[in-house]
């Protein structure tokens, strides 16, 4: 058996949705290839079980032969034990299918969610993706799965049907033209059921996006009174969602009763016509009994088959969304020739703003703009979307214009830490050490970014569990633990947006003065309108209408600059009024 998760997942053929899933299946062939061979076993020991019982029949009871009904009654035994065998064995490998797509699936969206980065949510709701995981991947597994029965059907249908027609032609014929026919009138159901599936899932995506954007904002919404509408669009979107829903299982309840009906239809026919031909003498009464198990057994083979069709139009409405986000592309990709890095210790410059970020030093961005800030950080780490048909080389490390560098390369150089960015879930303690950092490295940054109180006071310190985007934490207390594991990264150029935002003053007062130590002797840029940070940093650039118009410390451009005054000034009245 295969182990899980796999090492690599291998590169995807997602041009559409049947390569996507062909390429899953030619990835797991020996699984499939060996729950085919079980589930072609299981089935045809239940195929020719009729046989036997009829013979038993026969030649046992019917001519009194307790030798021959012995010997069959024993045969019996060896199929039935051969078929317990081959079952367990084909439903090991149909599980082992299920989870070898699942993992696949996942481990392709989680890459590919790693390489788009900040790509992914400009491109995809957030809904889209969490569809993947939550019901995507159990349809692409449930086509994988089902592949062992499917082969199963095929094969004992033919088995049956060779059968039928070395016995009585007229019922062999019926079973080999009866089984397409019923498959035909099937089909018509199938395309309008992808159709409305599609929507389906579409309308769910959208739903959970929705769900999601109001969950984390649901703090805001109270605040400004906005629940009941913010409630009553959802409200219109789940009852959109579920009408969609009902339509798909208006069709899946008429498939569902067809494969009752139609196999039913099919087991009184063949019967009939059986017993017409026992009472004409054509056949014995053991071959009566033994039709009378054929067309029995055939309906496991006619809804094996539905099933399966079911289940690839689902996997196919599953896979289109997967294709969908493995088929975007990054704002950023490596050029076509990229060029080395410059050695460390050089200078961070955005030409188009005039900003330098001297080596080793501590600089701070202010801007009464919060967005110019934000925009000037996505562009010092190489985040901002790329422009199609635009070179922005604007910004260089070293003279080198981080667009003729490998992304990889600019990433492990520059790191940019947004006020926004959220916890992962899972172990406190590996969400803040994502560079493999022992404890000490872990222990130095939650110090300087004033949070060991945190870690104190959650049950298991730094082995608690975070939850969802770390929503058990206060924003001040997420705030600080986002800044540690930006600092635990320890990278050559560290650029923060406003890191402080959500703290006291005491504790911001205690970041400002430990964070120039922690990161002395490596480039460090905080965007912030903070007194209590700005009068703790090395270098102040002042930034109005895109252009840094005025640098030097704090104390200078208070003295120099009244535009700068009134920024900063600004914020210190909030403060002293809030206190």
């Amino acid at each position: 058996m295969r182990r899980l998760p796999l090492d690599h997942p291998g590169t995807a053929d997602h041009r559409t949705p049947g390569r996507f899933l062909w390429w899953l299946a030619k990835g797991q062939r020996y699984t499939l290839l060996g729950g085919a061979f079980f589930g072609i076993v299981w089935m045809s020991c239940q195929a020719v079980m009729p046989a036997v019982i009829g013979r038993a029949i026969d030649q046992g009871v019917a001519g009194r032969d307790g030798r021959a009904l012995v010997t069959y009654a024993l045969i019996m035994l060896s199929i039935g034990l051969l078929q317990a065998l081959s079952g367990i064995i084909r439903h090991r490998f149909a599980v082992t299918n299920w989870l070898t797509a699942a993992y696949r699936v996942v481990q392709l969206t989680a890459r590919q969610a790693v390489a788009l980065g900040g790509t992914l949510p400009r491109k995809v709701s957030t809904g889209e993706v969490v569809a993947i995981g939550t019901n995507d991947l159990s349809h692409i597994g449930g086509a994988m799965d089902v592949t062992a029965r499917f082969s199963g059907a095929i094969v004992s249908f033919v088995l049956v049907a060779v059968i039928l027609l070395q016995t009585s032609t007229t019922l062999g014929l019926i079973v080999l033209i009866g089984v397409p026919v019923l498959m035909t009138l099937i089909g018509p159901l199938l395309k309008p059921l992808d159709r409305r599936a599609a929507h389906q899932r579409h309308l769910m995506g959208e739903l959970s996006n929705s769900a999601t954007d109001i969950v984390s904002g649901l703090r805001v919404l109270r605040g400004i009174g906005g629940e009941e509408v913010f409630h009553e669009r959802y409200r219109r979107e789940s009852q959109t969602t579920r009408e969609a829903g009902v339509r798909v299982a208006r069709l899946q309840s008429i498939l569902d009763a067809l494969q009752v009906l139609l196999p039913g239809l099919f087991v009184v026919i063949v019967v009939w016509v059986g017993a017409r031909s026992a009472a004409r003498g054509v056949i014995s009464p053991g071959e009566l009994v033994a039709f009378y198990g054929y067309a029995a057994f055939l309906m496991i083979p006619l809804r094996t088959a539905t099933e399966f069709a079911n289940k690839l139009i689902r996997a196919r409405v599953a896979s289109r969304r997967v294709c969908r986000v493995l088929a975007l592309e990054s704002d950023r990709v490596d050029p076509p020739m990229p060029v080395e890095p410059p050695p460390a210790g050089s200078d961070l410059v955005d030409l188009r703003t005039g900003f330098r970020a001297a080596p080793g030093l501590l600089t701070a961005v202010v801007s009464d703009r919060p967005e110019e800030t934000a925009a000037l950080a996505d562009r010092l780490g190489l985040h901002a979307p790329a422009v199609p048909g635009e070179v922005d080389d604007d910004v260089r490390l070293g003279g080198v214009p981080l667009t003729s560098m490998r992304v990889a390369d600019v990433r492990r150089r520059i790191v940019v830490s947004h006020t926004g960015a959220t916890l992962f879930s899972g172990p406190l303690g590996d969400g803040l050490a994502l560079s493999g950092e022992g404890s000490a490295a872990v222990a130095a940054a939650l110090a300087t970014a004033s949070a060991e109180d945190i870690i104190e006071s959650v049950p298991g310190g730094l082995d608690a569990v975070v939850a969802e985007r770390g929503r058990t934490f206060s924003g001040g207390q997420r705030q600080r633990l986002v800044l540690a594991r930006a600092l635990t990264l320890a990278p050559e150029i560290l650029v923060l947006v406003e890191p402080t935002s959500a703290v006291d003053a005491h504790t911001e007062a205690r970041i400002a003065a430990r964070l120039r130590d922690h990161r002395a002797g490596r480039t460090t840029v905080v965007m912030s309108t903070s007194p209590l940070v700005l009068d703790r940093v090395d270098e102040v650039a002042f930034l109005r209408g895109g252009q840094v118009v005025a640098t030097g410390t704090h104390a200078e451009l208070l003295e120099t600059s009244a535009a700068y005054r009134a920024v900063v000034t600004r914020e210190t009245e909030e403060v002293e009024s809030s206190s």
